[in-house]
């Protein structure tokens, strides 16, 4: 399928629309470059239209603050939810996440999210879209127990795999990452044998002697990747059995302080799951 679809508007709450596009207009008017990702970047790429609560809007990290004085300077209430990635403007019940990383560190916003970002229209308002690779690179670490990205990676590379820039995509894949990729592309070839020719050849290629170096290389003793992919369903490994945490600096992007706000995140969540 080449070429971007049409975005099917959310039939939504009309205060809720409005609240947004007031968010939208508030940032702009401010100067803050951003892009809107989520269920609306998706429905482009896809045509998948997905009916949720959630705005995502993507800036660097260097325009938060403004961000969030533009959207205070409107009345909305502002928290810095998690200072390493995830800041909030809220309404009510109504609310914008502002997204400058990811929860693991990895898929920090850059310019290149910018440079490569797709003109579109969100509730009537033109906007800038998260390009696809960047949304296959971020979702593509989102393997929690109750949630799951790899679907929507799948139908990315579907509906765009014949158009994405696949040398940035690999350089976003870096290093050990390539084995996340890797596992994505043989799923999407198990998931549609018929269309598994839209993935390059070059690419799998590449993507397979990365990793065969790799196995060939002195692995890092007790170092545990997994809490890059879960938040929580590797603290086992590196709050009992003693592994190393890929998320720590020097090996990640985070310090002692985020990962534990992070993880205390998911506890309370994990118990509010079990009543």
């Amino acid at each position: 399928m080449d070429g971007a679809l049409p975005i099917e508007h959310d039939p939504m709450d009309p205060a809720a629309a409005d609240f947004y596009r007031r968010a939208m207009a508030a940032l702009a008017a401010a100067g803050v470059p951003f892009l809107v990702g989520g269920a609306y970047a998706l429905a482009r790429y896809t045509g998948i239209a997905r009916h949720t609560k959630d705005f995502d809007v993507f800036l660097r990290t260097d325009d938060l603050d403004r961000a969030l004085a533009a959207l205070a300077g409107i009345g909305l209430a502002v928290d810095r939810a998690f200072p390493h990635w995830l800041a909030k403007a809220y309404e009510g019940d109504l609310f914008v996440d502002l997204i400058y990383s990811s929860g693991n560190g990895v898929a920090r916003v850059d310019d290149l999210w910018f440079a490569h970002a797709e003109r579109g229209e969100v509730l009537g308002v033109p906007a800038l879209l998260c390009p696809a690779e960047e949304i296959i690179w971020s979702k593509s670490f989102v393997m929690e127990r109750e949630r799951y990205d790899g679907g929507d990676v799948a139908h990315l590379l579907r509906c765009r795999a014949r158009d994405l820039d696949w040398d940035r995509l690999l350089r976003r894949f870096a290093g050990p990452a390539a084995r996340v990729l890797l596992s994505h592309l043989i799923l999407f070839g198990y998931v549609y044998p018929g269309e598994r020719g839209a993935i390059p050849r070059r690419v799998m290629d590449e993507l397979l002697a990365r990793v065969a170096c790799d196995h060939a290389t002195e692995a890092p003793a007790g170092l545990c990747r997994g809490t890059l992919l879960s938040r929580s369903q590797y603290l086992v490994d590196v709050e009992e059995w003693g592994q190393q945490d890929a998320r720590r600096r020097p090996h990640g992007a985070l310090s002692d302080e985020e990962i534990a706000h992070w993880t205390r995140a998911a506890h309370e969540e994990e118990a509010k799951r079990q009543g």
